[in-house]
């Protein structure tokens, strides 16, 4: 972000917003205030009347830490930023979508989900009641973009609290004059006398609701296989490296969970660390579209919550990610099979931390702590043995008497940690400045390998989004092929005959086909598998276009029998039929009018070659006739063989 040391704006002129504009970034800013008698109340919300009663008490919950994970200190003032995800079609979450087991042909709504990005500030003050006060300032929108978000809380939050509603207003308008979402890009955000640089995730990492056409989503996917250096998912902004700082082996474990839609229950002190947490497990599968339901901070409030918590003994839990601060949760959803407990306490916090940072939670003996130097120097000792031991027996409820970061799941991993990544993680020790640069280094190098190994994964499936293109001497002028039918068991049997790719043979043990089984009955390959097809369709279409652009009508079809040059002229007609259409509906850009022109002149040039009879056999379909109606020669032709004989 790029911004001058002070944000002004200039008050005193009345903004002027486009609320059209506006939609395409954000729905509304809200302020919440947090009242002794009432509640959770919604007092300001911009624009006006886009939300009820119902979402925005929905929002309000959503909005506050809980009371277990407040600030605990006696500063006058404590600011905090997270985010929240909830279901927002009537704000009644659509069960058999959010958390049914069934995930083929799964069509995702484009209003399903919205995201509120929040500035919360908890102000301490004796002469009020409960010491304090707190209020919460929200950014609803329906787009994933925390790169924008983020930075925008840091300006409209304290804008907020110097100059009251007018800075909703400000802020608006600023946003309303921004140019549209370019998903994949980077982009310049002016916004005041500021300037937001930011960088979008590529559509194909985009969730299904996002509702972009996939015509943009084959660019940015492309570019990504070329340069490592872009964009590739969800989050890319997140600190993978500072949320799991303690539990870095189990990197590999976590990703795999993920990678087959495991749900998990990911626990923190605050709500940021557990937001921060749940968007860097989102991340690690880039450049894979991440189906899974995630909740970057989820309340007993929500009304998806009521539905987990019925869940009996024995049933499969959904397929979601949920972060949570409220202890709570570790005894309402006991039926999740992982917990990921991470963070560490705020000063003063009612929750003590151990001395020893982290601990798997999972097996004895395994080395810990920042890196994999201090692992796996680390000795061997008996109270690391009984303190792993400890915890496996009394399992994630430890975590109501002090916090540790650890995991709990008896999943065994097919991926085998990388020493090498790990060797190549830098610690920055005490000094803040220097953590947070060195920060950005080690998630670069983490980041870089995750979307590496996630690629090497989906490799095999690359087969069944082979474009082609017509062969040189060819006609252009028939239906692309259609890609490989996909069959999983078929894809198995093969992949198990060939394997994976050295670089998967090399990270993963003898097991590695029942991962990929996992993955394809798992919520995250179809959805993304769907996608990728259907952009390499339009690929195809794209190519196939540019290839009759290109080609010489009279060239091709003066080798072409009478019998080809009808057959030429039926599927000229009925591809130009199809751009005209697209047209029609909007979806037709200019590439489409340059096609429908030459398609046009390409079936002039055929008819002109027909004999009269199969001339007046074709001019005989007014629809055909009006296709023809431009050309001077056909004009003549038509008036000669409609008007009476003399």
């Amino acid at each position: 972000m790029s911004r001058s040391p002070s944000f002004r704006v200039k008050t005193e002129v009345s903004p002027n917003v486009d609320s059209e504009s506006l939609k395409q970034w954000v729905i509304a800013f809200c302020t919440i205030r947090f009242d002794l008698e009432q509640g959770q109340l919604v007092e300001e919300c911009y624009p006006q009347g886009v939300l009820s009663h119902d979402q925005e008490l929905e929002i309000a919950y959503s909005s506050f830490p809980d009371s277990v994970s407040q600030h605990q200190n006696r500063s006058s003032i404590h600011d905090c930023i997270f985010f929240f995800r909830i279901c927002r079609q009537s704000f009644k979450p659509r069960i058999g979508n959010a958390i049914g087991s069934s995930h083929e042909g799964r069509k995702v709504d484009s209003s399903e989900y919205l995201y509120g990005y929040v500035f919360n500030r908890q102000r301490h003050d004796e002469r009020l009641k409960r010491g304090g006060e707190q209020k919460s300032v929200v950014i609803l929108s329906h787009c994933p973009y925390s790169s924008v978000f983020r930075p925008l809380l840091q300006i409209v939050g304290p804008l907020f609290f110097d100059i009251g509603k007018k800075a909703l207003e400000h802020i608006a308008a600023y946003v309303s004059k921004w140019p549209p979402p370019v998903p994949g890009q980077v982009m310049d955000l002016p916004i005041g006398n500021a300037t937001l640089k930011v960088s979008l995730p590529p559509a194909l990492s985009l969730p299904l609701e996002s509702g972009l056409p996939l015509e943009e989503s084959a660019v940015p996917f492309l570019a990504n296989n070329n340069n490592q250096s872009v964009v590739q998912g969800l989050f890319h902004d997140s600190d993978v490296f500072g949320s799991f700082r303690g539990l870095l082996l189990q990197l590999w474990l976590l990703w795999e969970l993920l990678l087959i839609g495991e749900p998990m229950l990911i626990i923190a002190p605050t709500p940021p660390q557990c937001c921060e947490a749940v968007a860097s497990l989102v991340s690690l599968v880039a450049p894979l579209l991440c189906s899974v339901d995630f909740r970057p901070y989820f309340t007993i409030h929500d009304p998806v919550f009521a539905r987990l918590n019925s869940i009996q003994e024995g049933e499969s839990f959904p397929p979601m990610i949920l972060g949570v601060t409220n202890l709570f949760f570790l005894k309402a959803l006991r039926n999740i099979p992982h917990i990921v407990s991470v963070g560490s306490p705020p000063p003063n916090s009612n929750r003590l931390p151990l001395s020893s940072r982290s601990s798997t939670g999972r097996v004895s003996g395994k080395p810990e702590g920042l890196g994999i130097q201090q692992l796996s120097l680390r000795k061997f000792s008996p109270s690391s043995l009984l303190n792993a031991v400890k915890m496996r027996r009394d399992g994630p409820l430890c975590l109501m008497t002090e916090h540790k970061e650890a995991i709990w799941s008896t999943y065994s991993a097919t991926t085998k940690p990388d020493t090498s990544i790990l060797n190549r993680l830098i610690d920055a020790g005490l000094s803040p400045r220097v953590e947070e640069s060195m920060s950005v280094v080690n998630n670069e190098i983490l980041r870089r390998h995750f979307i590496e190994l996630t690629t090497n994964f989906l490799a095999p499936f690359s087969p069944y989004f082979r474009t082609t293109m017509p062969l040189e001497g060819s006609s252009p002028y028939t239906d692309p092929p259609s890609l490989p039918p996909f069959d999983a068991n078929e894809f198995l049997a093969s992949l198990s005959a060939r394997g994976p790719g050295k670089f998967i043979l090399k990270r993963m043990k003898s097991n590695w086909l029942d991962l990929y089984r996992r993955f394809l009955n798992g919520p995250n390959f179809m959805p993304w598998f769907q996608r990728r097809r259907a952009v390499s369709v339009q690929e195809q279409e794209r190519l196939w276009r540019q290839a009759r652009i290109k080609t010489d009508i009279h060239q091709l079809i003066s080798k072409f029998s009478e019998v080809e040059i009808v057959d030429s002229f039926n599927v000229i007609e009925r591809l130009l039929l199809k751009e005209m259409q697209m047209q029609q509906s909007g979806k037709g850009g200019v590439d489409s009018m340059v096609t429908s022109q030459k398609l046009r002149g390409d079936l002039q040039a055929v008819f002109n070659v027909l004999s009269k009879d199969m001339q007046q056999i074709m001019l005989s379909n007014p629809q055909r006739a009006s296709l023809l109606d431009e050309s001077p020669l056909i004009q003549v032709e038509v008036a000669s063989s409609t008007s009476p004989p003399r």
